[in-house]
């Protein structure tokens, strides 16, 4: 009989195989590993700063909730920062520094808030958010998986067209009445609610990783859309299963495995050309 927590496990999977199947075709064709990569590290601080919160309140539902806010602030801020004339890369790089020392600072605060209401889960709560635990996912994570994961998707097939043009003709897209700010701004509203939505079952190491790499994998084998999506979307949803079931044998995290399938395919596909 297939244990409980494993059947979790495969179902979260499938959603978050999903997901980024039809995110990771989306980054690369518009170029922002990087911004992706800022993004998803905004994550660890809104979600330490959740911790706090929670700890505070004790209430551990804010964790979640504090890590999508604070990614949706970080991204409007860059796109509010490109309007203002700075290069992407300028706009990443001066937030993500903001962040980076945000989360240093908010780390030394939740070791205080902790020695003065010691509560040993959250010092595990910190280490899944950067390996995740995607076997310890409770059916009300999962149900909030389906939900907000079922809400983003539908967000994203209906505008998935519109994502297109601007990735490679938003010129175009400007000259029939399209706003492309605001076509990117809820491109990376998108991204960073996947992150929120998804780290701590993957983990921040392994989602930046699979973010960017089915993608990219994905463009190197074929060259038109509609087989980039298929691509995309079969590439994660197998390493996604194979390392629930790898790990479920072997006892390693599957977070671990999907990186280095990911890398492994990648590397070949390259050192083929």
């Amino acid at each position: 009989m297939i244990p409980e927590y494993l059947i979790r496990a495969l179902l979260a999977s499938v959603m978050i195989s999903v997901l980024l199947g039809l995110l990771s075709p989306l980054i690369n064709m518009k170029g922002l590993a990087f911004l992706t990569h800022a993004t998803f590290h905004s994550l660890l601080f809104g979600a330490v700063l959740g911790m706090i919160l929670g700890l505070i309140f004790e209430n551990l539902g804010l964790i979640m909730w504090t890590a999508l806010i604070i990614t949706i602030v970080v991204v409007l801020t860059i796109a509010e920062l490109e309007k203002k004339g700075f290069t992407p890369d300028a706009a990443v790089g001066i937030i993500a520094s903001f962040v980076a020392g945000l989360t240093v600072l908010s780390f030394g605060i939740l070791y205080k808030v902790m020695a003065e209401k010691p509560y040993f889960p959250f010092s595990e709560n910190i280490v899944s958010y950067l390996t995740g635990e995607v076997f310890l996912i409770t059916l009300n994570d999962l149900l909030t998986l389906v939900i907000g994961g079922a809400f983003i998707f539908f967000l994203m097939i209906l505008l998935y067209r519109d994502f297109l043009y601007i990735s490679f003709d938003p010129e175009g897209v400007e000259s029939y009445g399209g706003n492309v700010r605001v076509y990117l701004m809820i491109l990376y509203v998108i991204v960073g609610a996947i992150g929120a939505l998804i780290v701590k079952t993957v983990g921040l190491i392994t989602l930046q990783v699979i973010a960017v790499l089915p993608g990219a994998i994905a463009m190197m084998v074929s060259s038109n859309i509609k087989k980039i999506l298929a691509v995309s979307l079969f590439l994660t949803l197998t390493v996604e299963l194979l390392s629930i079931v790898m790990a479920y044998k072997t006892n390693i995290p599957p977070s671990g495995i999907a990186t280095i399938m990911l890398g492994a395919i990648y590397g070949v596909l390259l050192f083929r050309r």
